[in-house]
């Protein structure tokens, strides 16, 4: 795990300072709202509906247990004991005062945390594959990358007014578990025949009121060249990027305006003006900040655990755990744990101060002391001996984090939506529970399969739901809330966005909706094998509709 240097040590105590000045003068009646909004929204402070929200930065989803032990302390004295995990890989405290945000940001930085750039039109936080450098598929570590890049794209003097917001997320494995292609700028970390690292590039993809899947630039950029070419991609949007709209101003909408071709010339000769200056990145720069990201020192064990199989039999529960919720590891006797935050009838990605300390102890107990956050709003558990699943099962039931529904229709990621945000036209959280409790039975859940469930408040797709299998946005209409049911997204190596099915359902009808679209796939698909994804891609829309609207 990385670890602050001086530089970033003061620099962060600086910001605080700095920050607790500014609360002052707002609180004191010195500055308004308006002149105090882009200062509070640099430091990933929201005005929400009912309270101000604080939006922590995780960089690349990675934690230690000191690190989640700060956060339940947080939530307990600052918040009403609960944090909610967000699909950017960041925490979101919903309840804090305003007078309480510089002591808070203090208490961060004791623990080499902040929440610099979670907000505003700048590089947000780079987001990266969850089971990085613990994968079994995996060709290349991206956390290096993901690091080499926080630390270039913060405070970047050029890029910290841009257009509209920016993203960035990085893989190392052809299966892609950080939704690249709807990224702003998409990385795929590989090697090729020579071995040598490289990234595939891609730019222009995003949700929100215009999804668009990325195009790919680059298929093999040398590693030396990345900083050098994301500059240009930066620089390219900034100067080109609409002001005039901030619904049109995001690199998506400059990319499909003036077309593939143009912006990929326009960049390749941004980065010509740039390849061999300071921009390039030096074999010694990389591999010390690879150092940081050495594995843990993991045991030689047999591929197989006696000790697993045998508490398996004799246990269900586990077992169906083991199952759904343990993925392969790159080191025999090892396997990847994702601990669920979707416990049935509960808001999803919730989590109490009491489950945080659990997960710390836990992960410092069972994990090398290392804890992911997965941009499905889970946690991740990267390193635990098959040997000591059983009692890491045991000690996630007793916190209440046992639910075995990784990737299941109860698995459901969902923004805070109208409970909590002022942008939102609908309740999401809501809708969640009541989805989650129609299917709670998990024998029904396993028989249904892999199936992705997103929900959004609004438009601005915090839920991810265009790229959901099954995806949900909430509309206001006339005062009424109203579900619109997209089908067939996927945010993984083969991308899709989802399609529009038809008119919304009201809030009283969307659970029965979104049931009738689970047993029209039931009697569609060709074997239990064949998932949700792959049944609505052999068969199109129009069964999906005939379901939902046969008494239309």
């Amino acid at each position: 795990m990385y670890r602050y240097d001086e530089f970033d040590l003061g620099f962060v105590r600086e910001r605080v300072a700095e920050f607790r000045d500014q609360v002052a003068r707002r609180l004191s009646g010195e500055m308004t709202e308006d002149q105090f909004k882009p200062l509070r929204l640099m430091n990933g402070v929201y005005l929400q509906l009912h309270a101000y929200m604080l939006r922590v930065a995780i960089p690349y989803g990675v934690l230690s247990g000191r690190q989640m032990r700060k956060l339940a302390h947080i939530a307990r004295k600052y918040d009403r004991d609960y944090g909610h995990f967000t699909t950017r890989q960041n925490l979101q405290f919903n309840w804090i005062k305003l007078a309480d945000m510089p002591a808070i940001l203090e208490e961060l930085a004791e623990v080499e945390m902040h929440a610099i750039q979670t907000s505003g039109n700048c590089i947000r936080n780079v987001t990266a594959d969850h089971f990085a450098g613990a994968a079994a598929d995996e060709t290349v570590d991206p956390r290096p990358y993901a690091e080499i890049l926080r630390q270039w794209s913060s405070l970047h003097p050029e890029f910290s007014f841009l257009p509209r917001k920016f993203k960035l997320a990085v893989t190392g494995a052809a299966a892609d578990r950080a939704a690249i292609q709807v990224h702003d700028i998409g990385l795929e970390a590989k090697r090729d025949a020579k071995g040598d690292i490289g990234f595939a590039v891609w730019v222009g993809g995003g949700q929100g009121r215009t999804p668009m899947i990325a195009r790919k630039l680059r298929d093999f950029l040398p590693e030396a060249d990345l900083l050098a070419y994301c500059e240009a991609i930066l620089r390219v949007y900034n100067l080109e990027g609409r002001r005039d709209n901030k619904y049109k101003a995001r690199i998506k909408i400059l990319v499909h305006e003036k077309g593939t071709d143009e912006i990929a010339d326009a960049i390749e000769n941004e980065f010509a003006s740039l390849k061999g200056k300071a921009l390039d990145l030096p074999a010694a720069e990389i591999a010390r900040i690879a150092a940081y990201f050495a594995p843990p020192a993991l045991a030689d064990l047999p591929a197989r655990s006696a000790k697993l199989e045998a508490a398996k039999a004799a246990d269900v529960a586990l077992a169906r755990f083991v199952d759904r919720n343990v993925s392969a590891h790159k080191r025999p006797g090892y396997g990847i744990v994702t601990v669920s935050l979707k416990p049935v009838g509960l808001p999803p990605g919730d989590a109490t101060s009491a489950q945080m300390d659990a997960v710390a102890a836990l992960a410092e107990r069972f994990s090398a002391d290392e804890i992911r956050v997965s941009h499905e709003q889970n946690l991740v558990l990267p390193h635990v001996r098959l040997d000591d699943l059983p009692e890491l099962f045991a000690g996630l039931a007793a916190a209440g984090l046992a639910t075995p529904n990784a990737g299941l229709v109860t698995d459901i990621i969902a923004c805070p939506g109208l409970d909590y945000c002022s942008l939102a036209n609908a309740r999401s959280i809501p809708v969640a529970q009541r989805i989650s409790e129609r299917f709670a039975d998990l024998g029904r859940q396993h028989d249904i399969g892999d199936l992705k469930i997103k929900i959004s408040g609004c438009i601005n797709a915090c839920g991810h739901h265009h790229v959901g299998h099954i995806g949900i946005l909430g509309v206001d209409r006339k005062g009424e809330e109203f579900y619109q049911i997209t089908l067939g997204g996927s945010g993984d190596e083969t991308c899709s966005i989802g399609e529009i099915v038809g008119p919304g359902f009201p809030a009283d009808r969307i659970v029965d909706a979104v049931e009738q679209v689970v047993d029209a796939y039931l009697g569609l698909r060709r074997d239990p094998g064949e998932t949700f994804l792959a049944a609505y891609r052999r068969v199109g829309l129009k069964p999906f509709q005939e379901a939902l609207y046969a008494d239309a």
